[in-house]
Order: structure tokens, then sequence, then C-alpha cells
């Protein structure tokens, strides 16, 4: 009996391209994407940036793959960037295209550019600019990212497209003019379709509600300087005659940066709850408007509502969730500062 190897059908990593980032843009009835793929020969370092159209997205990555002289490996995408044009369309039909293909990774990040891809492309890979990885480095959490930025790789958007009761925002981004990349904030996306936008001020509220704010910065009426260390909310929720209610109580821990005129620890403190409280019942406002839960509320009543009424959450529970917030904060310390 033959025994055969079980690595008879690899290829060498030298004959293998892997793209880190892909564009996706819909014009005319026809995808075209770009794939921005490393040089992997010492000689040649940097960025090569291959475009394609086609009638699908898979089309067109196969048209890229057969005037390739490597094999075309998506598996190790990073970063996936559609133009809002095409988010304001709808992403169902793709994102549903890319888990269903398994070719990318569901840990993927799902971003929104706000400028022609062509244009994008053509700036952030400027030798310039770097080395051509910074695409890549902006949306790492050991690396780039911030949390004024939202992260949301595939499954959260997949997931967010065939839930009753959870939506999604994605970053916004755009080239930059002193630096490579520049943040425009998020867009709010609901069903799979952008519905509206915040900024990054708001986003890194969002991402407060959402307990990932690590390191973020807040200023205090020109006080002070506060850094969050963490954040965790706790929920508890009424349902009354089919009127929804939440209660929510946002703990903060953080410690003073700077501040400015000697205020109190308590005053600063006071300051805080205060502005976080006001400015997160205005946003909460806002995305209700949109109809689009992107704090997934809904998930808190799944329990209380038959199926049927969660298919109706977003049109006629959302708008009307009473949401009462406590904002309680703890200043750790007062890092490199002394205060009275």
């Amino acid at each position: 009996m033959t025994m055969l190897s079980g690595c008879w059908d690899n290829k060498d990593i030298n004959h293998r391209a892997l793209p880190i980032a892909m564009g996706i843009s819909y014009q005319n009835g026809k995808y075209k994407i770009y794939l921005d793929i490393p040089k992997v020969s010492e000689r040649n370092a940097g960025i090569q940036v291959i475009t394609a159209t086609g009638d699908s997205v898979s089309s067109a990555v196969d048209n890229i793959s057969m005037n390739m002289e490597s094999q075309l490996d998506l598996l190790h995408l990073k970063v996936i960037i559609v133009d809002k044009t095409f988010a304001h369309r709808g992403l169902d039909e793709i994102v549903d295209s890319i888990i269903r293909s398994r070719h990318v990774s569901p840990k993927t990040m799902f971003v929104i550019c706000d400028e022609p891809l062509d244009q994008f492309f053509k700036r952030i890979n400027n030798p310039s600019n770097g080395d051509g990885n910074e695409i890549y480095d902006f949306f790492q959490k050991n690396s780039g990212w911030n949390p004024e930025i939202a992260y949301t790789p595939v499954w959260k958007v997949f997931r967010s497209i065939h839930s009753y009761t959870h939506d999604v925002v994605l970053p916004v981004i755009q080239s930059g003019e002193t630096t490579a990349i520049q943040s425009n904030g998020s867009g709010i996306l609901k069903n799979g379709k952008m519905v509206g936008r915040l900024s990054n001020e708001q986003t890194l509220l969002y991402n407060v509600f959402n307990g990932i704010s690590l390191d973020g910065k807040i200023e205090v009426t020109g006080k002070a300087t506060l850094q969050l260390v963490n954040s965790h909310i706790r929920h508890q929720t009424k349902l009354d005659n089919k009127n929804p209610e939440m209660y929510c109580t946002l703990h903060l821990n953080v410690i003073i940066l700077d501040a400015t005129g000697h205020p109190s620890t308590k005053e600063i403190k006071l300051e805080l709850q205060t502005l976080l409280q006001r400015r997160l019942e205005q946003l909460l406002q806002k995305v209700q408007r949109t109809q689009a839960d992107i704090f997934g509320i809904g998930q808190h009543f799944r329990n209380d509502l038959t199926r049927t009424e969660l298919a109706n959450w977003r049109t006629e529970y959302y708008p009307h969730v009473k949401i009462n917030l406590k904002v309680i904060t703890t200043i750790r310390n007062t890092g490199n500062l002394k205060l009275p």
C-alpha cells in the first residue's frame, strides 16, 4: 500500500499572495475589488494594489487570481473597506457571500471609506506615508487602535443583519493630510444599511457603554482631562403593557491626567458624571430616531416578547424605550498630580 504525504498540495509561501486589505465598491451594476498585497521580495518592499471588476465579488476576485503568478489567499485578510455609497445601498449580500464562502476570516474588520476607493488606496500607499501596512496597524488593538474608533468584525455585521434586536456601527475613515489615515467617526448600520453617523466622541461613548473604552480620554469642561481605565454597566428591564423600560447603571474607573485651576476631586467627579449622563442620553435618543439598536437594548427583552413581537422590535418597541441612565465614577488615583 502506497503511503502519501499529507502536504502534497501545499504551496510555498513564496508562491502565495496574502492581501492585508480588500476594498469593495459597487458602480453601474458591477463590483470593483481592490487588493492591498505586500510584496514579499526584499528588493521590492512595499504594497501592490491590484484591481478587477465583476458581476459579483467572487467573480472579481477570480479575475485577479486568474492573472496572478501566485495563488491568492484571502484567509489572512485583516480589513475589508467599502465606500459610503455601497454602505448606504446595503452590505447584506456581500456579508452573506463572505460568510458562505469561508475564504475570509469572520474576524476580519469591516470599515467604511469617506472617499473614492481608488483615491484612498493611492494616497495611503504613497511611500512617504510608511511601509504600506498602515491600514493593518490602524485597527490593531496592540498597535494603532484608539477607543474613539469602532471595532466591528465581519461576524458581528452578519449577526446584526439577521438579528431583530442588535445592530452595529462601522468605523469611517479616509486618507489623512498629515497622517496616512484619518478617523471620521462611525457609520450606524441597520439591517446592513448605513442610516446615520456618529462622531469620534460619540463613538468613544458607544465603546464606554459596551465596556471597551480602555485608555479613552475625556475632557471635563476645561477643568481636567481624565483617562478611562475600565467600565462596566448593569441593566434592569421592565415591560409594562408593551411599554419597555430600562434602568442602566454605568460604573467608570478613571485617573486624572491633568487639571486646570486646582479643582477638587469631588468637583471633577460631579462634572464628569453630569457630562457623561447628558451626552449618553443625547446619543441614545439619536440612535432611537434611526431605529438602529446599536446598543443591543432589545437583547434584554427577548424573554419578554414573542418571536413575532421581536420581529417588530425596531419599529414598534425600540423608538419608545424609556432609558433611565445613572453614571457612577471612581477616581482611582490622580496620576502625576496631587489635588486637594
